[in-house]
């Protein structure tokens, strides 16, 4: 039996229709229509977590800063280690979404040595109900913040 020989045209036409075949089945066409953007996917529940205590930190700099700014400078440490807190709890928030992250906004409860005993003592006692559901590595971080803050609420000086 002899091999059926195929012409060189009959080669091109096929292959032409292959590749505008193949061109279609992928929708590689100009003149198609534009696909909408994805969304981008929403945040994991640690993410809002994270989120959420990246903002309460900032809060609690920007109170701890008007104190120093009124010259309660033995308050310095206190205000960094709630940075150290803030950098670290950063490095855990996606790049994506660290930019949607709230931006620090101005308390309109005046700051005082009793309302920063306070937040601490509330921050501190939060903590723990946080720690369900993260990993490992957050739980140990959100764990370590607590201590401080319980810590920062007892050892806050009486008076300035």
């Amino acid at each position: 039996m002899r091999a059926r020989q195929l012409s060189r045209r009959v080669l091109l036409a096929g292959g032409a229709l292959l590749t505008g075949g193949a061109a279609g089945l992928t929708g590689c066409s100009d003149s198609g229509p534009a696909r909408p953007a994805a969304s981008p996917p929403p945040d994991s529940p640690e993410t809002v977590l994270l989120k959420g205590l990246i903002a309460e930190k900032e809060r609690t700099i920007a109170l701890y800063s008007s104190l120093i700014s009124d010259g309660a400078e033995k308050l310095g440490p206190f205000r960094d280690r709630h940075q150290a807190h803030l950098d670290e709890l950063r490095k855990y928030v996606p790049a994506a979404s660290a930019s949607a992250s709230p931006s620090p906004t101005a308390s309109p409860v005046k700051a005082s040595l009793s309302r920063l005993r306070e937040l601490e003592r509330k921050a501190a006692a939060a903590r723990p109900r946080q720690l369900g559901g993260v990993s490992p590595g957050v739980a140990q971080l959100i764990a370590s913040i607590g201590a401080c803050e319980a810590a920062h609420a007892v050892a806050l000086p009486k008076s300035l």
